[in-house]
């Protein structure tokens, strides 16, 4: 279920519940995808950093290869919203007058921890990977943070959007009130007792002018990301989980804000999957976990469930990632027994 769903995907997601192994799957879902002939960007936006654990190497914020036709990036939340801001400085610098800098400044450096800006600083990010990595690869593989972190994440777009939309109207205004100032004759002046003189880089024109540019590319980067996401041909969400009563429940919730942002769940991937032939500990177990997903079935009865067994070993390397890749492209029953490994621990 899983690989055939993405094989006709450009842009899949993988969420869920922190430790129940998104990293495991998502990673195994890449690497199949590059081994049948895909050009496939896998990318972590979880904080814990488990990609690079998990490939036994270092991936940063720029892409790097994993394997053949495999490339990976992992967004370092901080560093993100560093760069971000930067980049607003640079801009808004050039627009203001010089002696507004450290006004500039001292803004930004408040921002640094403002509510919701780690979310939108990511969220520009992700926009800007789907935007421009659809030209490059055939699939985009998304390693998102844990359930409520994604959920909010995923309704951004059409808040951002809606908010950029508003900042343009409000520059239009402010470029006829500007317009009809300077057939006066007095826009000069205002300016200069408003903005504490004129800036000798730009012109009040300029400035609007490029203020325009900026919140269009915006605008264009969050409505191409919402689209993507709204789209259930392109674009695919895939919930992991462990069949226990928390990760049960928050999938249920999740699979809730999901749809209140517009997003189509692809299926539901169950891992960890206890045996029922492997003494009676584990039996009893997996009778437990048949409860627990017996509730689920109810809750979401039209949603495809696809099970991974308990493995013995860490799923960690290119070869046991191969090997958990074919148990994704299976139908194996959870009785099954492969040389990888308990998926959960990444």
């Amino acid at each position: 279920m899983l690989l055939t769903t993405a094989a006709a995907r450009r842009v899949v997601f993988v969420g869920g519940k922190g430790g129940v192994g998104k990293t495991s799957v998502a990673s195994a879902l890449a690497l199949s995808q590059a081994r049948a002939g895909r050009r496939v960007l896998l990318v972590s936006t979880d904080p814990a950093h488990n990609l690079g654990h998990l490939w036994q190497c270092e991936v940063g914020p720029d892409a790097r290869a994993l394997a053949e036709r495999l490339d990976a990036i992992e967004i370092d939340p901080d560093a993100t919203v560093a760069a971000h801001l930067q980049q607003v400085g640079d801009a808004l610098r050039k627009l203001m007058p010089a002696h507004l800098a450290g006004e500039v400044g001292r803004h930004l450096a408040l921002s640094q921890d403002a509510p919701g800006m780690h979310e939108a600083a990511l969220l520009e990010r992700i926009a800007e990977l789907v935007h421009d990595g659809l030209h490059h690869y055939d699939l985009l593989v998304f390693d998102t943070a844990p359930s409520g972190h994604t959920a909010r994440l995923m309704a951004l777009p059409e808040m951002l959007s809606a908010w950029t939309e508003g900042l343009l109207q409000r520059q239009t205004k402010s470029e006829r009130f500007g317009a009809a100032l300077r057939n006066l004759g007095r826009d000069d002046g205002i300016a200069g007792r408003a903005l504490g003189g004129e800036t000798p880089s730009a012109t009040p024109a300029d400035r609007d002018q490029a203020i325009r540019s900026l919140l269009h590319r915006r605008r264009h980067r969050f409505e191409h990301l919402r689209n993507v996401l709204a789209d259930a041909q392109r674009t695919a969400f895939f919930i992991v989980l462990a069949a226990e009563r928390l990760p049960v429940l928050e999938t249920i919730e999740l699979h809730a804000q999901l749809a209140r942002a517009g997003i189509d769940v692809a299926g539901l991937v169950v891992n960890k999957r206890s045996p029922d032939n492997a003494g009676p500990f584990l039996a009893t177990r997996h009778r437990q976990e048949a409860v627990h997903l017996q509730a689920l079935h109810e809750a979401l009865p039209s949603l495809p469930l696809q099970e991974v067994p308990l493995l013995a070993t860490d799923v960690v390397g290119l070869g046991a990632l191969d090997a958990f890749g074919a148990l994704l492209g299976s139908h194996m029953t959870p009785s099954a027994t492969v040389p990888t490994a308990d998926p959960g621990s990444t």
